[in-house]
C-alpha cells in the first residue's frame, strides 16, 4: 500500500473531491492517515453482528406497537413524539448506523443511529482515496450510493400514489441550516440524488408548507423528503439535565402539519421515517433487558451477545452507582456522537456524582462497561456499520484514546479480499 507522505497531502485530496471542505477541526486534524484494514473474517463478523442488531431494533417496534401504552410507560415519549412514532407505523428504518466495538467476548454495540446518522461523507471519500492507494484490497463503501438511492426510489415508489409527476422527480433535504458541522453529508446526498435524475432542493423544516397538492419546500414540490433534523428537535424540547434549560422549546407544529398532510394524500415519503423517535431513544437498550422475556429466541441471543447490559437509570439505587462507578456508562435518551455520555472510569467522582443529580428523571439509562480492544497506540476504533433496508452497506471508523466524541480521526476502512 501507498499512503500519503503528509496529512497535508491527504487534506488537499479530500478537499479536491468537493464533498468535506474542512480537514481540521479547532487547528487539529479530522482523519487518520493510516486506513483500518479488517480481515475478511472480522468485517464479517462486524456485518452479522451489525444485521443482528437491525432486525433486534424492528423486533422492537413491532413489541411496541402491540403495545402503544409503553410509548409513555416506558420510553417516556411526549405528546408530539408519540404522533410522529404513530402516523410513521410500521416504518421507522432507512439508513442507520451501528457503533461497533471488538472485544475480548466479540462484537458489542454502542448504540443505533437510525434517526439522522452522520459519518457517510468522511466513510465515502476516505474509503475511495484509500483503495486507489491499495487496489487489492476491497473498498467496503463502494456501493453504499448505489444501495441509498435505491432504497430512496424503493420507499417512493411504495409510498407515493398521489403526487405529481414534478413532485416525484423532486427531492427536499431537510437540515439545520443554521448549523455548519453536517453541511458534507448535505452536499453527499445531494450529489447522489442529482446523479440519479432528481432534482434536489435544500431547507429546513421552517420553509416547509402544503397547499393542497403538495407539500413544498419553499416553493417546490417534493415527494421524497430526506430528513436530517432529528425527531427529538421537532418535537417538545427539555434538557436532559434538570439544572438546564433549553431554547425553542415548542414542536414545530406547522412544520409537521405540512408533513403529515402530504403522507396522507399519498404525496410525500420520508426518509428516515418518523417512526425512528422511538428506536433512537436509547432506553430501547434498557428495554432489551428489562423486557427479555417480550423477544424471540433469536433476538434474546442477540441481545445477551451485543447489547450490553443496561437499565433504566432510576432503576438503579445511586448508592449501588456511586459505589460502582467505575463499572458503569450513563447516557441520555437522544443524546448522539458522545453528547450526554458519561463514562464512569473516565471522570472524576465529584463529576460523577454531579450526573447523577442533575439527570433529569425518566431521560437517562445505565449501562455496564465494557472493554473495546486497543490498538498498539492505546486507541480504540468505533466500527460504525451503515444498514440500508436492514442491511450492512458500508463501513464508518474513528479511533481515538478514550471515549468517542468530536476529537476522534475519522479513518478509511478496507477489507482484505
Amino acid at each position: 500500500m501507498t499512503t500519503p507522505q503528509s496529512y497535508d497531502e491527504l487534506a488537499r485530496a479530500v478537499v479536491e473531491d468537493g464533498v468535506l471542505t474542512d480537514p481540521w477541526v479547532d487547528g487539529e486534524p479530522r482523519f487518520a492517515v493510516e486506513p483500518v484494514v479488517l480481515s475478511k473474517a472480522r468485517a464479517a463478523e462486524l456485518t452479522r453482528a451489525a444485521e443482528d442488531v437491525g432486525a433486534l431494533y424492528d423486533e422492537l417496534c413491532r413489541v411496541v406497537a402491540d403495545e402503544p401504552e409503553l410509548t409513555t410507560d416506558f420510553f417516556g415519549l411526549t405528546p408530539v413524539q408519540r404522533m410522529m412514532w404513530e402516523m410513521s407505523l410500521p416504518m421507522w428504518h432507512g439508513i442507520a448506523r451501528v457503533d461497533a466495538f471488538f472485544t475480548d467476548e466479540g462484537v458489542a454495540i454502542a448504540e443505533l443511529n437510525c434517526d439522522t446518522p452522520t459519518g457517510e461523507p468522511e466513510a465515502v471519500v476516505l474509503g475511495a482515496l484509500a483503495a486507489a492507494r491499495a487496489p487489492s484490497l476491497v473498498d467496503p463503501n463502494a456501493a453504499l450510493e448505489r444501495r441509498f438511492v435505491a432504497m430512496v426510489e424503493t420507499i417512493a415508489r411504495r409510498s407515493l400514489d398521489g403526487a405529481t409527476d414534478e413532485a416525484r422527480r423532486t427531492i427536499g433535504i431537510v437540515y439545520p441550516t443554521e448549523f455548519t458541522e453536517d453541511l458534507s453529508l448535505v452536499r453527499l446526498y445531494k450529489r447522489w440524488m442529482e446523479r440519479a435524475g432528481y432534482r434536489v432542493v435544500l431547507g429546513s423544516p421552517y420553509n416547509l408548507d402544503h397547499d393542497g397538492d403538495a407539500t413544498r419546500l419553499f416553493d417546490a414540490p417534493i415527494g421524497v423528503m430526506l430528513r436530517h433534523y432529528k425527531t427529538d428537535w421537532w418535537g417538545e424540547r427539555a434538557s436532559a439535565w434538570d439544572d438546564d434549560d433549553v431554547p425553542d422549546k415548542e414542536p414545530l407544529r406547522e412544520a409537521l402539519r405540512a408533513v403529515v398532510a402530504g403522507m396522507a394524500e399519498g404525496q410525500l415519503a420520508v426518509i428516515n421515517p418518523f417512526g425512528s423517535v422511538l428506536p433512537q431513544n436509547k432506553r430501547a437498550m434498557a428495554f432489551f433487558w428489562e423486557h427479555l422475556h417480550r423477544f424471540s429466541p433469536r433476538a434474546q441471543a442477540t441481545i445477551e451477545r451485543r447489547v450490553p447490559v443496561s437499565s433504566r437509570l432510576e432503576a438503579i439505587h445511586p448508592s449501588r452507582l456511586a459505589a460502582e462507578q467505575a463499572d458503569w456508562v450513563v447516557k441520555s435518551d437522544y443524546g448522539a456522537e458522545g453528547d450526554e455520555v458519561v463514562v464512569g472510569r473516565a471522570v472524576t467522582s465529584e463529576a460523577w456524582a454531579a450526573t447523577l443529580a442533575h439527570a433529569r428523571p425518566g431521560r437517562w439509562i445505565a449501562q455496564r462497561h465494557f472493554d473495546a480492544e486497543r490498538r498498539l497506540d492505546g486507541s480504540i476504533v468505533n466500527h460504525g456499520v451503515y444498514l440500508v433496508a436492514g442491511r450492512a452497506a458500508g463501513h464508518y471508523a474513528r479511533a481515538q484514546v478514550g471515549p468517542t466524541d468530536g476529537r476522534a480521526l475519522s479513518a478509511a476502512v478496507l477489507i482484505e479480499p
